[in-house]
């Protein structure tokens, strides 16, 4: 006998769907993982996205599909059961946005690292769940190792964004500030100067590499460090700049005119 609240996903998932959303499967998995592994949970509405993502993440030895939601609101809930290391977020979604649980999982007791999924046709989502605390962004045409490796950088907290990313989504803070005129593009310049002042020269440096969406090991090649003092001056950068990603710091030495 079928029970009326399993869900019908074609991915194979089954078990008690709560309101709007697909349960958890394999059971729970602490935050931090096990033994090394990295727990990932999957929100999309689109039941053909999610099974593509969880092949993906499956075929990788070192990460398990915790669970996956249909929607912001479930994947909040899902999320505080569970607590996954990182959180595949698209941003729209019937019912309950990514944007929204984006926000409610940063200000959750224990906040899992959010990558929100994107195609780029709407750069305000974008820009919006960066503001509410998204470490990190990843293309849906995106790669298979691409994606592994997304997560796997979120998960240490080390998120970052591909150049092509980087650069337009810099770019599009760039023409937004153009339409906003001169004087708030100064007002803007200023005082991102004012939060940098407090760099070392060396960690300017390590910000100008990671505002051109280097990874931690071609930061260190390109400055002749290793790979363990580039992950130091990062983190001294976030701290000092008062950025709470990587993403935030690079806009802030991109309104700073450093990357220009």
């Amino acid at each position: 006998m079928t029970d009326t609240n399993s869900t019908n996903d074609p991915t194979g998932t089954t078990g008690t769907t709560p309101a709007g959303g697909t349960t958890p499967v394999g059971g729970t998995t602490p935050a931090g993982g096990t033994g090394g592994t990295v727990s990932v949970l999957i929100v999309d509405d689109e039941w053909m996205v999610r099974s593509m993502l969880r092949t993906i993440m499956e075929s990788a030895p070192d990460i398990t599909v915790a669970g996956e939601a249909s929607d912001g609101s479930t994947a909040v809930t899902m999320a505080g059961v569970l607590r996954p290391d990182v959180v595949l977020m698209d941003i729209r979604m019937p019912r309950s946005d990514g944007l929204t649980a984006t926000e409610r999982l940063a200000r959750s007791e224990h906040p899992p690292h959010v990558v929100v999924l994107t195609t780029f046709d709407l750069d305000e989502y974008v820009r919006t769940a960066l503001r509410h605390g998204a470490v990190g962004f990843l293309l849906k045409d995106a790669t298979a190792d691409d994606m592994i490796n997304a997560v796997r950088s979120a998960a240490r907290g080390d998120a970052m964004l591909s150049p092509k990313v980087t650069r337009r989504l810099l770019r599009h803070f760039a023409e937004d500030g153009e339409e906003r005129g001169a004087r708030a593009r100064q007002q803007r310049a200023g005082q991102a100067r004012e939060r940098l002042r407090a760099l070392t020269a060396k960690e300017r440096d390590v910000l100008v590499a990671l505002g051109r969406g280097l990874s931690n090991a071609d930061i260190a090649a390109a400055l002749r460090i290793s790979e363990a003092t580039a992950k130091t001056h990062i983190s001294r950068i976030l701290t000092k700049v008062r950025a709470a990603n990587r993403v935030q710091a690079a806009l802030l030495a991109h309104h700073a005119g450093l990357l220009d």
